[in-house]
């Protein structure tokens, strides 16, 4: 019987391992639209977030199949429950990859490269904190856990130089006002990912230890 479960317990993480890869495409094909404007890139984003929609589903079901029939033990409830938020969280970043990728049909294509590094760099580490982030489940590893907490002020101040960036150069052009608006949204759905990628960490931790983490509490260093 234990034997049968731990085999059902592989297939969730194998079908993990398999959404957050979903998740990393969906960021870098976003943001490839918004540096390329490439309609190609706009339809895998929005192709890949319902893959991942599906795939939440589908974990769901395989979540409670071993909830129902395979009488877990305490670990392996949370264990399972951590799982079942996990996927929420990625479904959510599913969601905000795409918000970024509608974003980019109608952004203006004056001034492309205005804080292109900045969002090249917010993708590149939040994309990092996703893959982290399941990983430190499968691995069952506290460690990496804490690690992609502590990347999340990385993220939170490259969106601050954004607003700043944005606040002085509406200051000084008015006439983009609208494009500076974009800009900022998709600065902020890449902080939400991030987020995202912090909560699936707090949930792998508490699959390991039963508690809760508080982030606020965490030492944290710089990146």
């Amino acid at each position: 019987m234990r034997a049968k479960f731990d085999e059902q317990l592989e297939q969730l993480n194998v079908m993990l391992i398999e959404m957050g890869a979903l998740c990393e495409e969906a960021i870098t094909y976003a943001v490839k639209a918004f540096e390329t404007d490439s309609e190609e890139m706009r339809e895998k984003t929005f192709k890949t977030d319902q893959i991942i929609d599906d795939m939440e589903r589908e974990i769901e079901s395989v979540c409670l199949k071993l909830l129902l029939q395979q009488q877990p033990v305490a670990r392996d409830l949370r264990l399972i429950s951590s799982a079942l938020k996990m996927i929420s969280d990625m479904e959510r970043i599913g969601d905000q990859a795409y918000d970024i990728a509608e974003i980019t049909k109608t952004i203006q294509s004056n001034r492309k490269d205005f804080c292109r590094d900045h969002i090249s760099v917010m993708a590149d580490t939040a994309i990092r904190m996703v893959t982290e982030s399941v990983d430190s489940f499968v691995k069952k590893d506290i460690k990496l856990a804490n690690d992609v907490i502590i990347k999340d002020d990385k993220v939170d101040d490259l969106f601050i130089h954004v607003q700043d960036d944005l606040i002085n150069a509406v200051t000084e052009d008015r006439s983009c006002g609208e494009y500076f608006v974009d800009i900022l949204m998709i600065a902020k759905y890449l902080e939400r990912i991030s987020d995202h990628a912090v909560n699936i960490a707090e949930w792998v931790i508490f699959s390991i230890t039963g508690e809760h983490v508080n982030t606020r509490i965490i030492e944290k260093e710089k990146i």
